[in-house]
C-alpha cells in the first residue's frame, strides 16, 4: 500500500496571492495548524506579496442595488469595497440605506446627528465634509447613513432636480474624477442603495456609471430582476446614459445543492461576460463579520468567503482595466 502523507492531502493557500509573489511553503514540515495561521497572517498583511492591481484612469463609480432584500447586497458592498482597499485602491463607500448597515460593519458611527448621506442628499453638505475613514482598513473612506435618511424621500419630494442630488455630491468630491483629481483620487466609490426603487435608489442610479446587481443562487432572487432592469433602462433613457449593468455577482452560493448551479447557470447564460466567475458561498463568518463592527476581510481573512470576495474584487478590478 502507497504511503500517503498528509502534506499532500492537506494544502491551504490564498486564492491567487500565494502563487502570484509570495513565499511558498512546499519546502518546510509546518503542520495543517501552523500551515493555516501562517495562511491567516498572509491574508491578513500580504498585500506586500500581492501584485499590485494597476489604478483605473478615473474614479469607478458603482451602485450596488436589488430591490430585494437578503440577496447580500450590503454585505457584498462593504466586503468588496474592503477588498479592493487591500488590495492598494482607494475607495468611497457612501450608504444610502437608513438602516446603516454599511456603515455599522465598516466600524463607522452612524446615531442619529452624526454627519451623514441625509446631510450631503437634503441639506447640499459637501461629500468630503461628512465621510470618515473606516477605522479597519487603510485606504477605506465611509459616508455613513443615519436613521434621518428614512425621511429624505419625502422631503426631498419638492426640491428641484431631486433625482440627480447624489450625483451632484459624489462628482462634487475634490478626490472623484480622472488625473485631474490627483494622485489621491479614489480608485473607486461604492453606493449601497436601500432594497426598494424609490427615490433614494433613483439618485444612487444617476449618480453611478456603473451597476453591481448581488443576486442570491435561489429562483425566488430571479422574479425581481426584471423590475430592476426596466427601471435601470428608464434611467438610461431619461437621466444617465453612462450607467452601465457591468458587474452581476452570485452569492449565498450552495454547491451542494442542484437549485444554486441552476440558478447560477440561468444567470451566466442571460448576462455571460457580465457575471463574476467568482461566486461567493454561504458562509456564517461573513455573516458574524458585522456584529463585531468588521467586513470579513478583517474578521477572518482566511475564511472561503472572505478569499471569495477577494477574488471579487480582483475580478471587477481586471475587468476594468480590460475595458
Amino acid at each position: 500500500m502507497a504511503d500517503v502523507s498528509r502534506e499532500t492531502t492537506f494544502r491551504v493557500r490564498t486564492a491567487e496571492d500565494l502563487a502570484d509573489g509570495a513565499p511558498t511553503f512546499d519546502d518546510d514540515h509546518h503542520t495543517p495548524l501552523a500551515r493555516a495561521a501562517e495562511h491567516s497572517v498572509l491574508a491578513r498583511q500580504g498585500t506586500r506579496f500581492r501584485p499590485a492591481l494597476s489604478r483605473p484612469e478615473r474614479t469607478r463609480v458603482f451602485v450596488v442595488a436589488n430591490q430585494k432584500g437578503g440577496v447580500g447586497k450590503t454585505t457584498s458592498t462593504v466586503n468588496i469595497a474592503a477588498a479592493l482597499a487591500q488590495l492598494g485602491q482607494r475607495v468611497l463607500v457612501v450608504d444610502l440605506d437608513p438602516q446603516g448597515n454599511a456603515s455599522t460593519a465598516l466600524g463607522v458611527e452612524h446615531r442619529r446627528g452624526v454627519p451623514s448621506t441625509y446631510d450631503a442628499l437634503v441639506d447640499g453638505v459637501p461629500l468630503e465634509e461628512v465621510a470618515s475613514p473606516s477605522p479597519e482598513v487603510d485606504g477605506l473612506w465611509v459616508v455613513p447613513a443615519t436613521i434621518d435618511l428614512a425621511g429624505a424621500e419625502i422631503e426631498l419630494v419638492s426640491v428641484v432636480a431631486r433625482e440627480s442630488r447624489l450625483r451632484k455630491a459624489v462628482h462634487g468630491h475634490p478626490l472623484v474624477g480622472g488625473t485631474d483629481a490627483g494622485e489621491e483620487r479614489f480608485d473607486y466609490v461604492l453606493i449601497d442603495c436601500p432594497p426598494s426603487l424609490g427615490l433614494l435608489t433613483l439618485n444612487a442610479l444617476v449618480a453611478g456609471d456603473e451597476m453591481l446587481i448581488p443576486i442570491q443562487a435561489e429562483y425566488y432572487a430571479l422574479e425581481g430582476l426584471g423590475q430592476l432592469l426596466e427601471t435601470v433602462e428608464m434611467v438610461k433613457a431619461h437621466l444617465n446614459q453612462q450607467l452601465d449593468v457591468s458587474t452581476i455577482l452570485v452569492t449565498m452560493y450552495d454547491a451542494r445543492t442542484r437549485l444554486a448551479a441552476g440558478v447560477a447557470e440561468e444567470v451566466r447564460e442571460h448576462f455571460g461576460e457580465r457575471v463574476l466567475k467568482t461566486s461567493i458561498p454561504r458562509s456564517v463568518r461573513v455573516s458574524e463579520a458585522p456584529s463585531y463592527g468588521q467586513t470579513v476581510m478583517t474578521y477572518d481573512p482566511g475564511s472561503p468567503g472572505a478569499l471569495s470576495y477577494l477574488e471579487a474584487a480582483r475580478e471587477i478590478a481586471i475587468q476594468g482595466a480590460a475595458s
